[in-house]
């Protein structure tokens, strides 16, 4: 475990708190993961400093010290400001309380000791003092140091107690170790800790769907999410955040003929594709592609187990559950339409990549065909090798022919050259029926390769065709 570096304790903050403390005769301590993150090496600019008295008041005097602007949430009784690129909020030292029926405590004046107690997990309760006399000492009463070297995550109290008080604890456990692992430090939640997660899980029920949100989008930003996702399935937290991924699991038999565990092959994609972007919604659509698959999943004698239709069913549950964690409507929207088009660069591989093929998923996949391709790459799992070869070289010809046909028909966002406007006033008509099906046949005829995807083509190709809908040029 590295030992404290000067870079995190020379922060211009902590001089001007050290002496501002000193005037007031009050103490003030730097807390939780900001000193976490000085043992871990890990880039922090979120400071929390608790003080053994008014953290409002003390903050006060720090920006008057500073000159920098005080933000006050009294409410809270906390402040924030900005200094010299870090983010510091000032809280006084408190002992909390709880009700069952709520994860709001009852807020008392404390001492850095009952702060520390109140922490969620020993990691987090870690301190640094910014007194004078002995500024930068580690006050670490439950051996969070210990517990960083081990990678391990573990409550300061009696974890029933820890999480029954607040069970958003239970989420924060998870994607603390989700977050802080790496392939050479991995972090896991000691035993104590899961078996109190699967007594509890059912406190979940008190929490706002938004904070479940906000957790869940802090796992899925990590370097393998799948970890977060096997922890919460393992401490019996899944049926109460995503209930349609408990459904994923498991494996059925019939005939000696069984399918891949559902489950386990979302979670691979997840990570393929955190593997190959950032993006936050796309990870989502990762996440859900599958979720139509039990509801679609049918034996045949003949084929064995098929999932038909899995796509359609799966991107109808999207918006619901988008709408049950109160996530962007947009957003649902881009993951929809990934979930449903999914299956259609790998229906792809499997026949003659024809233009019009390619034509129509540029056109229902607009500007998201890349994030699309990335998806379907992904979503490449089988253990057997040559088949993912065989699979991966038709991957790359289909990726070949979106760009060329891209370039020669741009059809990537398509806007139809004949508009209704146009329709009318060639025709002479009102808006009716008959516009939007000329409009239609325009369209398909661009998609399917008849006509080029200009203007002049398209109005010959409507003139031609509008007889057949009763309409006659009147210009």
């Amino acid at each position: 475990m590295p030992t404290v570096v000067s870079e995190y304790l020379d922060r211009p903050v902590f001089a001007v708190v050290r002496d501002v403390a000193a005037e007031r005769g009050v103490r003030a301590f730097a807390i939780g993961g900001y000193v976490r993150d000085c043992f871990l090496g890990r880039p922090c600019n979120d400071i929390d400093i608790v003080v053994e008295g008014s953290g409002i008041d003390f903050a006060r005097a720090v920006g008057e010290r500073t000159g920098q602007y005080v933000s006050y949430f009294k409410n809270f009784g906390t402040a924030m400001l900005h200094y010299c690129g870090d983010e510091v909020e000032f809280v006084g030292a408190r002992k909390e309380s709880y009700r069952r029926e709520s994860r709001k405590p009852i807020v008392e004046n404390g001492t850095l000791q009952d702060d520390q107690l109140r922490r969620d997990f020993t990691i987090n309760a870690m301190a640094f003092s910014l007194q004078a006399e002995d500024f930068g000492a580690l006050v670490d009463p439950f051996g969070g140091i210990r517990d960083l070297a081990a990678g391990i995550i573990r409550t300061p109290l009696d974890p029933d107690t820890t999480y029954s008080d607040d069970p958003l604890r239970m989420l924060r456990a998870v994607r603390f170790a989700a977050q802080l692992s790496t392939p050479e430090h991995p972090f896991s939640i000691v035993p104590e800790s899961m078996a109190s997660m699967r007594r509890i899980a059912e406190r979940m029920d008190i929490l706002s769907r938004e904070r479940v949100a906000e957790e869940l989008n802090k796992m899925m930003a990590t370097r393998r999410p799948s970890l977060a996702f096997r922890l919460m399935d393992e401490g019996g937290l899944l049926p109460f955040v995503l209930p349609q991924l408990v459904a994923l699991k498991g494996v059925e038999t019939v005939d000696g003929r069984g399918h891949k565990d559902n489950f386990d092959h979302t979670l691979a994609v997840l990570d393929n594709v955190a593997a190959a972007s950032d993006k936050l919604w796309l990870r989502w659509a990762a996440l859900l592609h599958d979720i139509g698959k039990p509801a679609s999943k049918r034996y045949d004698a003949r084929l064995g187990w098929t999932f038909h239709g899995h796509e359609i069913i799966g991107s109808k549950m999207v918006p619901k559950i988008f709408e049950s964690l109160k996530l962007p409507i947009d957003a649902g929207k881009y993951v929809r339409k990934l979930v449903w088009l999914h299956l259609r660069p790998i229906s792809l591989v499997d026949e003659d990549v024809t233009d019009s093929a390619v034509r129509r998923l540029l056109f229902d996949a607009g500007d998201d065909i890349d994030d699309l391709m990335i998806l379907c790459n992904a979503d490449i799992t089988s253990k057997n090798p040559v088949k993912v070869a065989r699979i991966r070289a038709n991957f790359e010809l289909v990726q070949q022919k979106l760009v060329e046909v891209e370039a020669k028909d741009a059809i990537r966002n398509f806007k139809n050259p004949i508009s209704g406007e146009y329709v009318m006033d060639v025709y002479g008509i009102p808006p009716c029926h008959e516009i939007g099906q000329l409009k239609e046949l325009v369209k398909e005829a661009i998609l399917d390769g008849v006509i080029g995807n200009n203007f002049e083509e398209a109005d010959a190709y409507m003139r031609a065709q509008a007889p057949s809908l009763g309409l006659k040029a009147v210009k």
